[in-house]
C-alpha cells in the first residue's frame, strides 16, 4: 500500500507498506521501482495504523470507507497526516466539502510540522506530493469563498495547536533519501526545539493564507496566485507557507 509520494529532484520517494515492516521505494522517470528495506531507526517507524486506515479510506468498499472515516474523525490525533489527507477525499465524496477542506488543511499543517522536525531535508517533498494528490478538488471548492477559506484554515490551525500528535511523527522520514542511502543518526531534531518549530510552522501557514487571500479577487471565483510565504529554514518543500491551489 503506497501511503504517499515525495519528489526529490527528478525522482519520487514513496513509502510502501509490506506486512508490518515499512519499505522504501524509489521510482525514477522510467517508472522502474527499486525496493529498499529500511534499517536503523527507519525500520522502527510505526506505520501500521496509518497503513490500515489509508487502505480502508481509499478502498473500493463504500461501507468500509464510511466506517474508517468515522473512526478517524473520532480520534484524529492518533492518525498521521497522510490519513487525514485521505479522509478529506472521503468526506468530499460524501458531500461534506467544508469538513473535507478542514481536514485537508489540518493535514497540511501537521505534515509541514513533521517535515520541519525531520533531520532529512529531502523528506519534506512528501508534503507537496500529498497536496498534489488530494488538494485539487478541495482547493477548487475552498477558494471560491475567501471568508469561508479563512475560517476553515484558522480553525484547522487552532485544532492543530490544541490537539496532541499521538502518532509516529517519523513517518515522513520514509519519504526522504536517507531511507534509501541508509543514513544514520537521529531522524528528528531535539525535542526541545519542537515547540518553537510548531509555532513557526503555524505562523508560516497563516502568513501563506494571508498572501493567498490577497491574490483573490474581491468576489472570488477565480484562480488565486500561489502563495510563496515560506521562511528560510522551512523544510516542508511545499511551494508555499499556506493553502494554495
Amino acid at each position: 500500500m503506497i501511503t504517499g509520494v515525495g519528489r526529490v529532484g527528478q525522482s519520487c520517494v514513496v513509502s510502501r507498506m509490506s506486512g508490518s515492516t515499512p519499505s522504501a521505494t524509489l521510482t525514477g522517470m522510467t517508472q522502474r521501482t527499486v525496493v529498499v528495506e529500511p534499517n536503523g531507526e527507519h525500520a522502527e517507524i510505526d506505520t501500521a495504523l496509518a497503513r490500515d486506515a489509508i487502505a480502508g479510506l481509499l478502498g473500493a468498499d463504500p461501507d468500509v470507507r464510511r466506517r474508517i472515516a468515522e473512526l478517524v474523525e473520532l480520534e484524529p490525533e492518533r492518525f498521521a497526516p497522510p490519513v487525514l489527507f485521505a479522509l478529506s477525499e472521503v468526506l468530499l465524496d460524501q458531500g461534506r466539502p467544508t469538513e473535507a477542506a478542514f481536514w485537508f488543511y489540518a493535514a497540511q499543517v501537521r505534515a509541514r510540522f513533521d517535515a520541519n522536525r525531520c533531520t532529512d531535508g529531502t523528506a519534506g517533498a512528501a508534503v507537496g506530493a500529498l497536496t498534489e494528490r488530494f488538494g485539487g478538488p478541495i482547493n477548487r471548492f475552498a477558494f471560491t469563498d475567501p471568508q469561508r477559506l479563512r475560517r476553515t484554515v484558522v480553525r484547522a490551525v487552532l485544532w492543530d495547536r490544541r490537539t496532541p500528535h499521538a502518532y509516529d511523527h517519523r513517518w515522513i522520514a520514509l519519504h526522504g533519501m536517507g531511507a534509501f542511502t541508509g543514513a544514520t543518526g537521529p531522524l528528528s531534531v531535539p525535542v526541545a526545539e519542537w515547540d518553537t518549530l510548531a509555532r513557526r510552522t503555524r505562523a508560516e501557514y497563516l502568513a501563506g493564507l494571508r498572501e493567498a487571500l490577497r491574490g483573490l479577487p474581491r468576489h472570488g471565483n477565480s484562480r488565486p496566485r500561489p502563495s510563496t510565504a515560506r521562511s528560510k529554514g522551512s523544510r516542508s518543500g511545499c511551494g508555499g507557507g499556506g493553502p494554495h491551489p
